[in-house]
């Protein structure tokens, strides 16, 4: 080897290092400066930050690698030819992931959840945590992670119990057939109104909508915050059991009765 052949050599090497250094420096800072801008911008969607992060840094990573080969004299052209083929090979083999790759992408893009939204998606439900390329991180209410493939997740129906900010909480209280029904209505009506949590507007609905087998049943509809749709719930559910307990108003509950034949 000549020396003219070394000394190129290794300045080629050389700037090559210094190439993949800055590029691996700028990537990384590119994606730093998209995910503080969203943390300090609150109508600015982190999870749409950090993909959009991601696929940057990619792109001046690939940027790096063809000035590199360019500069150890490696037609770029005929690597791209190379590359499209055993990129074509990869996909068939790899058709799940580029699926699941795919929906990802329409999932950032569209934008039907967004992190820290509860949902129900490819068949499981929790607490959006993050939307990564391939898949979907939730986490349930008993604090169980789930890992749900963004195939999965984008091919069927998605349910996001927080995309709105007010939720209405809808309860059936049955009563017996001897009840006084008005006086049952104005004890339910009663304890829904004079809840904070209920709105008046819509008001609060509540009317006999089914005569059952064995009882009158009444239809509860109250509108009320998201973040307060369980509590309100369950507190209703109690407090309207125990108003019929103190008022004397039967709840019906399912009873046998066993006839024993002469023998």
């Amino acid at each position: 080897m000549s020396e003219d052949f070394i000394f190129d050599l290794v300045i080629n090497i050389a700037v090559a290092l210094a190439i993949f250094v800055a590029a691996l420096w700028l990537s990384g800072w590119l994606r730093g400066r998209m995910i503080k801008i969203s943390e300090k911008n609150p109508r600015f969607d982190g999870t749409l930050a950090r993909f959009l992060g991601s696929l940057v840094r990619y792109a001046v990573l690939a940027i790096a690698t063809i000035f590199i080969l360019g500069r150890f004299g490696i037609e770029t052209t005929s690597l791209a030819a190379l590359v499209g083929a055993v990129g074509l090979a990869i996909g068939f083999a790899l058709q799940g992931s580029l699926a699941n790759l795919a929906a990802g992408v329409m999932l950032i893009a569209f934008r039907p959840f967004k992190a820290g939204d509860y949902v129900t998606a490819g068949g499981q439900s929790g607490t959006v945590d993050e939307i990564t390329l391939f898949t979907t991180e939730m986490t349930t209410p008993d604090n169980v992670k789930i890992i749900v493939p963004n195939g999965d997740v984008f091919s069927g129906a998605i349910t996001n119990f927080s995309h709105y900010d007010t939720r209405r909480c809808d309860l059936v209280f049955g009563v017996s057939y001897g009840t006084d029904l008005k006086k049952a209505e104005t004890i339910i009506t009663q304890i829904v109104t004079s809840d904070d949590r209920v709105m008046s507007d819509p008001a609060p609905f509540v009317k006999v909508t089914n005569l059952g087998d064995s009882s009158v049943d009444f239809t509860v509809r109250a509108w009320c915050g998201a973040a307060d749709y369980w509590d309100l719930k369950f507190d209703l559910t109690r407090t309207v059991k125990e108003a019929f307990d103190q008022q004397g108003v039967d709840i019906p509950f399912p009873t046998q009765t066993l006839i024993q034949q002469a023998g």
